[in-house]
């Protein structure tokens, strides 16, 4: 019935009428957009210019802006961010981002790398930016949104900003500085920004914050017709990572906030899992205005630098994890061979009171590891060469992507006459990732050794199949040396695109088309003990051809009141990583590899007036032939498995609604909801290979269809007050509720093998086939701020002065019961939980929740 309903919203949408706003000045269609202080970075808060609107009595009513003040995505942009909320409940790889012209989107994953500019926020401020299939002059686009960010020195405000903010979030506290020149007379503009977020423990235990940004950039007008602009920025950072849990031990430690990766070393606190990043970005851009209405931009961008994951690794020792599912007290009253409840009771009660059982041992790991006395023979591959001393069983390694990338971009816009706007681009993307290991400390021990413990199990008399490199077998490892996988990812892509818009006195239309040639390989650096005819070299060129098409079609009932519709078909390349089974030991991939279809709609009704701002839309998306590799342990097979997954399809449909009416100047009601639903819209087929052979071990029919996308809610809704005083101060309070969000599922429990035994309909069957789905959530945030223009007599360097304070508060009632996202695991025992369905929760799935109250206060000095 919901379907139903949502499909007819999407039909009267498209014949009820839409907003817009009329543009009588005849500016360009874009948005400006600011990043209100006080927001976490990388989520935007969309404070748009205001442009009232004319009485639309003109003779030729203004066309629909493409990008505008949208009620409901600047309640989607912000209000809805603390349960994760996806837009339509599309993916991250369906929103681009662009920077002073080049696309800033990784080509290993289509993910936007917000924090190669964090700390950043105030030379990133001016966007332009496209919701859904709008058209924009920049990009074919995304159908999920695309934005363009002008960082150069010549776009920034003239002025200098100093600022602190504090917090209680990933980081406590922040400090800013901001110079920019503006273009002078002689043409020339200079910008700089700097940046340092720190926190010694943030919101979750065990974790902290170290991150710097810095950022230049110049820009020279040459003439009247050539602007010439270089930008650099980076932003190195390191933070103490939080891990996904289990219930279990949120009961025990009696917090939903419970983080496996740390643990007391010497009293302090230390984390297993530290995230690194410094990928340094520079971009040239090339403005050329040919005539008054032909601009050419020209762009090149180039980034490099390391980021990496460090964790936990041992060899022939007991698993160091705290919440390995044998340590837990459910295993020893429940689902171990022998069942012991009092000795389970007696466990529980010890984890419960005392942190260290349930945080990381360091003081075992060093023990063990300076007890472990060995001799290595024939080390580092030389004949008779022993090598005697502490021989590492735990270790922390750090599991680095180095990546090169290189972006160039040319757009041209036009007019051909009054009605006419063309846009044409072309664009070439290059991007080399190299992936490897390396010892990040031996933990009191003097070496390691470069060998593979599973291979070692499986084939115990074998001297060629354990070594990971067959070139330098039994390679001594100290700190800093690489070891274990050891391969390169090399992308390419070439698009064209071509976009033309039809303005006229009571209807719009655009057309747009792209071509694109992406391609990519892997290339292994070592030869496999495993796979020695496989891993070495360059793999298997893949080549994709890819094109696509939208259109749309505005009705201007009159300058306030417009009904648009647009729709979307395209191709779209696989990711690598959904490609190779398992590219960390071989150069093997997916069987019949081929390119995603994308086709989607959207239709809607706009109001734009002084006093009311309206949107209604609906839409309907279905994506076809996906693709998935996971790869884990298998209880079953007794070993890692490979799962190449394809056939994936999904269906998305559903409605946004948004108002923002300004019940007096200075009260203002703001409203926005969506509701929508996402499922998977087929039957998989998932083909099942062990890690450390290249035989195919089954292929399984996974029974998807008709579950539900997880990890976002499906309907989100939003009602919020703001009061902005002529006396520069203004105070808000939102109230957010959300439903309809679902758990990420094991495929393994969708098979016929983990069903077979049991009976469609009983208790057991759903035990193991049904998804859960979160319970129904709600949010309270405050935001407040005042901006004081200081005295005359404080002012600096007599220019006008300001103060700025804000002040963020979300979740204001404390909600800590908010579950964001979670994951079945993926390790399952079927036999076990065929004949016990209780036993299904020996792999109980792990969570994320939620901060509970929050803020962040910023003061700033601006000049």
């Amino acid at each position: 019935m919901l379907k139903h309903k949502l499909l007819l919203l999407c039909v009267l949408c498209s014949v009820t009428a839409a907003m817009a706003q009329v543009d009588t000045t005849g500016r360009r269609d874009t948005l400006v957009i600011d990043v209100k202080e006080g927001i976490v970075d990388n989520i935007p808060v969309v404070s748009l210019d205001e442009n009232d609107l004319g009485d639309g009595g003109s003779q030729a009513t203004s066309s629909l802006l493409t990008a505008g003040r949208d009620p409901f995505y600047s309640a989607a942009s912000f209000n809805f961010s603390a349960v994760r909320f996806r837009i339509r409940g599309y993916d991250n790889d369906l929103f681009s981002t662009y920077m002073n012209g080049i696309p800033m989107d990784n080509l290993d994953n289509g993910f936007t790398p917000f924090g190669l500019w964090g700390g950043l926020n105030d030379v990133m401020r001016n966007r332009d930016v496209s919701w859904g299939l709008r058209y924009n002059t920049f990009a074919f686009g995304d159908i999920g949104s695309n934005t363009n960010i002008d960082s150069r020195a010549s776009r920034q405000r003239a002025q200098t900003s100093l600022s602190y903010a504090m917090s209680n979030r990933n980081y406590n506290n922040r400090v800013m500085i901001t110079h920019s020149t503006g273009l002078s007379k002689r043409g020339w503009a200079f910008s700089l920004s700097g940046s340092r977020r720190w926190a010694d423990e943030g919101y979750v235990p065990g974790t902290y914050y170290n991150g710097w940004g810095y950022f230049a950039a110049i820009d020279k007008r040459i003439g009247q017709n050539h602007l010439l602009s270089l930008t650099a920025f980076g932003a190195p950072t390191e933070n103490g990572r939080q891990g996904a849990a289990v219930t279990e031990m949120m009961k025990l430690s009696g917090t939903h906030y419970y983080n496996p990766n740390w643990g007391y070393q010497n009293g302090r606190v230390r984390n297993a899992s530290i995230a690194r990043s410094h990928q340094p970005v520079f971009i040239l851009t090339h403005d050329f205005r040919m005539n008054n209405t032909t601009t050419l931009t020209t762009a090149a961008g180039y980034s490099f630098g390391d980021r990496s994951i460090t964790a936990l690794d041992w060899y022939n020792a007991a698993d160091p994890r705290p919440d390995y599912y044998r340590y837990l007290p459910s295993y020893t009253s429940t689902y171990a061979s022998a069942p012991d409840p009092v000795q389970g009771q007696l466990l529980y009660d010890l984890m419960k009171s005392d942190i260290n059982t349930r945080q990381i041992n360091w003081q075992r790991l060093y023990t063990v590891n300076r007890d472990s006395w060995a001799s290595i023979n024939d080390a580092n591959g030389i004949a008779g060469n022993t090598v005697t001393g502490r021989r590492s069983r735990y270790i922390i390694e750090e599991r680095v992507i180095n990546t090169q990338r290189f972006n160039a971009n040319t757009v041209l816009n036009t007019k051909f006459g009054e009605h006419i706007d063309f846009t044409a681009g072309a664009s070439y993307q290059f991007q080399n990732n190299h992936y490897f290991k390396r010892v990040d400390d031996l933990l009191g021990g003097d070496f390691y050794v470069n060998v593979n413990q599973f291979a070692e199990r499986d084939f115990p008399v074998d001297n060629v199949a354990n070594q990971f490199d067959l070139e330098t077998p039994n390679r001594i490892l100290k700190v800093g040396d690489q070891f274990g996988y050891d391969y390169n990812i090399n992308i390419s892509r070439m698009a064209g695109w071509l976009q033309g818009v039809f303005k006229f006195n009571k209807v719009d239309f655009f057309l747009a088309g792209t071509a694109s040639q992406t391609s990519f390989y892997r290339k292994g650096n070592i030869r496999n003990g495993l796979f020695p005819d496989n891993s070495l070299g360059k793999g298997t060129v893949n080549d994709f051809f890819n094109y696509g098409g939208k259109g749309g079609i505005t009705y201007k009932i009159n300058g306030r009141n417009y009904i648009f519709a647009n729709a979307s078909y395209q191709t779209r390349a696989p990711y690598f990583e959904n490609v190779y089974i398992s590219p960390r030991t071989r150069n093997a991939q997916q069987e019949n590899v081929e390119s995603e279809v994308i086709q989607t709609a959207e239709a809607g009704y706009v109001l734009n007036a002084p006093k009311l701002k309206i949107r209604l839309s609906g839409y309907y998306t279905t994506f076809e032939g996906g693709m998935d590799v996971m790869s884990f342990y298998h209880d079953s097979y007794q070993n890692f498995v490979n799962y190449a997954i394809n056939g994936i399809d999904k269906l998305h449909f559903g409605g946004e609604f948004g108002v923002e009416a300004r019940i007096s100047p200075t009260v203002t009601l703001n409203a926005a909801a969506a509701v929508g639903r996402y499922y998977y819209n087929s039957t998989q087929n998932a083909v099942i290979t062990v890690d450390n052979s290249a035989s195919v071990l089954g292929r399984q029919i996974v029974y998807m269809e008709n579950f539900r996308l997880p990890s976002t809610p499906m309907e989100a809704y939003s009602l919020g007050l703001s009061y902005r005083s002529p006396k520069f101060w203004f105070v808000s309070l939102t109230g957010n509720y959300f439903d309809q969000s679902y758990l990420s599922m094991n495929p393994l429990r969708r098979t016929w093998d983990a069903l077979k035994f049991v009976t469609p309909g009983t208790a057991a069957y759903g035990e193991i086939f049904d998804q859960t789905k979160f319970d129904r959530q709600y949010t309270l945030d405050f935001f407040g701020g005042y901006s004081w223009k200081l005295p005359k007599d404080f002012e600096i360097n007599k220019k006008a002065t300001f103060l700025v304070f804000n002040l963020g508060i979300n979740n204001l009632l404390d909600n800590k019961d908010i579950i964001t996202g979670g994951f079945e695991q993926l390790r399952y025992d079927a036999q076990t939980a065929v004949s016990d369905p209780v036993l299904v929760g020996k792999f109980p799935p792990k969570l994320f929740y939620a901060y509970g109250m929050n803020f962040f206060a910023s003061v700033t000095l601006r000049f």
